[in-house]
């Protein structure tokens, strides 16, 4: 399949099955603003990010993709500092360096070291801004996965991604070879997989982990994706082992640790000399 004739039918498959759960559950209505977040959301978060995700790894490994998307709650905290106005502590912009030497340690060794790639370094552009679409997704549609039911989320995010491709579906999936009679088992099995995992129960569960936690803790998790991509794509021969590929984890994860971890409560002592500042400054004004 080409990417986007993968990504539609992602796309079209994901509507159909959300809305149909959804006729099984209490309709919930949503207002015409967050309609709005939610097709922006739906745009960069399922139609974006996805077809950049098919796109990359085209062109690059896996292994390399997954290094650089888990530099994803990295960008979260940048964005949030951009357009939230929130601050960023000391430690946050150290291991937003770490991870950032990480990323540049793949991204200026990936073309020499990537043997199974066609075109790493175009690869890795579009790896950088599916970072960007999906980093972005995660920061606007928490308030909307708080307000509403998952299963409304994601069937309203699914619709108006499938009608943003349905222009292009009735030329691009007749021409996909796995819909043709040259098709193998094998390639329907994993497309079956695709869109019963990576597409219904991923887009589901993204919602339902939003409306509990903050956008940087749900991306922490994909930090396992390198570990799990680096030992499945080395196993089955897409990807090899090289010195770099270690080092690049050690510094991505270690980045994102410290920018996700949380502050340290005050100790006794802290509160103590807090207090007194405070008292003191009181004592002032009095004055």
């Amino acid at each position: 399949m080409t990417p986007m004739g993968y990504t539609m039918t992602r796309m079209i498959f994901g509507a159909l099955i959300f809305w149909a759960i959804g006729s099984f559950l209490k309709r919930e209505k949503v207002e015409g603003k967050d309609l709005l977040v939610v097709f922006v959301g739906g745009l960069m978060g399922f139609l974006g990010t996805q077809f950049l995700f098919s796109q990359a790894l085209e062109f690059t490994t896996p292994v390399i993709f997954s290094l650089l998307i888990a530099m994803t709650p990295v960008v979260v905290l940048l964005l949030s500092s951009v357009f939230l106005g929130e601050a960023i502590p000391n430690r946050k912009i150290i291991g937003i360096l770490i991870s950032i030497s990480g990323a540049a340690l793949i991204i200026l060794l990936g073309s020499t070291h990537g043997q199974h790639g066609t075109n790493n370094a175009l690869g890795i552009l579009f790896t950088i801004i599916c970072v960007l679409f999906y980093a972005g997704y995660l920061t606007i549609t928490r308030k909307i996965s708080q307000k509403y039911a998952p299963v409304t989320v994601a069937k309203w995010m699914f619709l108006f991604s499938a009608l943003m491709v349905l222009p292009f579906s009735f030329s691009a999936l007749p021409n996909q070879k796995i819909y043709s009679a040259d098709t193998t088992g094998t390639a329907i099995a994993l497309l079956a997989f695709a869109l019963l995992f990576s597409t219904t129960l991923a887009f589901f569960c993204m919602p339902y982990a939003l409306r509990r936690l903050e956008a940087s803790t749900v991306s922490i998790f994909m930090n396992l994706q390198p570990i799990v991509a680096s030992v499945v794509a080395i196993a089955i021969g897409q990807d090899s082992l090289t010195w770099e590929k270690p080092l690049a984890a050690v510094l991505v994860l270690t980045g994102v640790y410290l920018v996700t971890k949380p502050a340290a409560p005050k100790t006794t002592e802290q509160r103590r000399i807090a207090l007194s500042w405070v008292f003191s400054a009181n004592k002032l004004r009095k004055r």
